[in-house]
């Protein structure tokens, strides 16, 4: 018997959608990839026990580190404390410290578990920087942290080094005095305007050329001091420039969210690791996918993976800082927390037709992985909108 709903739609009329997916199966072990693939990880509120939502949202616990031993199952690292952990939008760095640190324990238990941890200047607000000595010192403060409780590095774009740089030399500055103290390997953050109009004009210009060779400069500076750079820029043919301008040695991370599958798989001369906030979405068929490809079957790579595109770029679309309300939806619809709401009530940034194309998508790319349930929650979500 075949699963149907009544869903919204943009051009007309409520219709009734038959569900056509069949989920991914689930591997006995965590498999084997060929790329290195992090997963920035979403936090999952506590409407229970918020009192100010948007000023002091409440963090589960026991199911935001449970949903990391789901990721670590799949064979995925674990992106720490990131964008999509709705760093500053939602998670301060207070919530950040406790996120990193239980993260941190976590993965100590569970044998071949790994994460990196995003390391900012967000307790810095940006109007109150006077300088780039005050970027660097926020930078100082969080690496320090991270370091003492003994993770590894992300090295993530600065609202306050935006605001305060003046010239491609500052960023040069920053990021120099920052990576000759880091006790390890940094992997570095280049996050587009897109995901945080607040960035618009990192690397010291707004244009990709000027921002492309200050980024090159600084990380041939400090090559030693480098692991890779993640760049999300929506665009695969900057990635592919980036990519192709590294030195020997340096990984570059796709943070494509419109573009992973082909960058990923690479054009016969490179390719693209990960960093990518859509696995927390889709992370068993990612997991199938690059565990394929690492065996040598593209075939299956691209049927599993290609899919999942048009469902992240519709989470993704703009305004794309919002991309969270998707992928805790989705985590709500496969049971993976038990209701939907965000930090800072960052569930109301969409809206219902937006979210009914994600369930239509998610459905086709094979990605609800327990469609009942899924079904169940959807009726029950769209009834709120008066939907029967």
């Amino acid at each position: 018997m075949s699963l149907s709903l009544n869903l919204p739609n943009a051009a007309g009329p409520t219709e009734e959608y038959h569900l056509v997916g069949t989920p991914v199966e689930r591997p006995s072990a965590p498999p084997k990839f060929n790329r290195i693939a992090y997963a920035a990880a979403h936090v999952v509120s506590d409407p229970r026990k918020e009192v100010d939502p948007w000023g002091r949202p409440a963090i589960d616990w026991d199911a935001t580190i449970a949903f990391r031993r789901h990721l670590w199952g799949l064979g995925f690292k674990i992106a720490e404390a990131m964008d999509t952990s709705q760093r500053g939008m939602g998670l301060n760095w207070a919530g950040a410290q406790e996120l990193i640190r239980r993260s941190l324990d976590e993965s100590r238990t569970i044998a071949g578990a790994d994460l990196a941890c995003g390391a900012g200047t967000d307790h810095l607000a940006a109007t109150d920087a006077r300088s780039i000595d005050d970027v660097i010192k926020a930078y100082e403060t969080q690496i320090e942290f991270i370091e003492k409780n003994g993770g590894r590095v992300i090295m993530m774009a600065s609202r306050a080094l935006a605001r305060v740089a003046s010239s491609a030399d500052d960023y040069a500055k920053v990021y120099g005095r920052i990576l000759s103290q880091a006790k390890d390997k940094v992997v570095l953050h280049w996050l587009g305007d897109m995901f945080d109009p607040n960035l618009a004009g990192y690397w010291g210009s707004p244009q990709f050329g000027p921002a492309l060779e200050c980024v090159l400069r600084i990380i041939n500076e400090n090559k030693e001091k480098v692991e890779g750079i993640k760049i999300s820029l929506l665009d695969n043919a900057k990635e592919v420039e980036l990519r192709n301008g590294l030195p020997e040695g340096i990984l570059c991370f796709t943070g494509d969210d419109f573009n992973y599958a082909e960058l990923i798989e690479g054009d016969g001369n490179r390719y693209s690791h990960a960093l990518l906030g859509i696995f927390d979405a889709v992370a068993p068929s990612a997991s199938m996918a690059l565990a394929s490809l690492a065996v040598g079957d593209t075939a299956t790579f691209r049927s599993v993976i290609e899919p999942t595109v048009p469902l992240s770029r519709k989470i993704f679309e703009a305004p794309t800082q919002y991309y969270k309300a998707g992928v805790v939806f989705l985590a709500w619809l496969n049971g993976r927390q038990n209701h939907f709401s965000l930090p800072a009530g960052m569930q109301s940034a969409r809206g219902i037709n937006h979210y009914a194309d994600i369930f239509r998508l998610a459905d086709k790319a094979n990605v609800l992985d327990k469609p009942e349930l899924a079904v169940t929650r959807m009726k029950h979500f769209v009834g709120v909108f008066g939907i029967d």
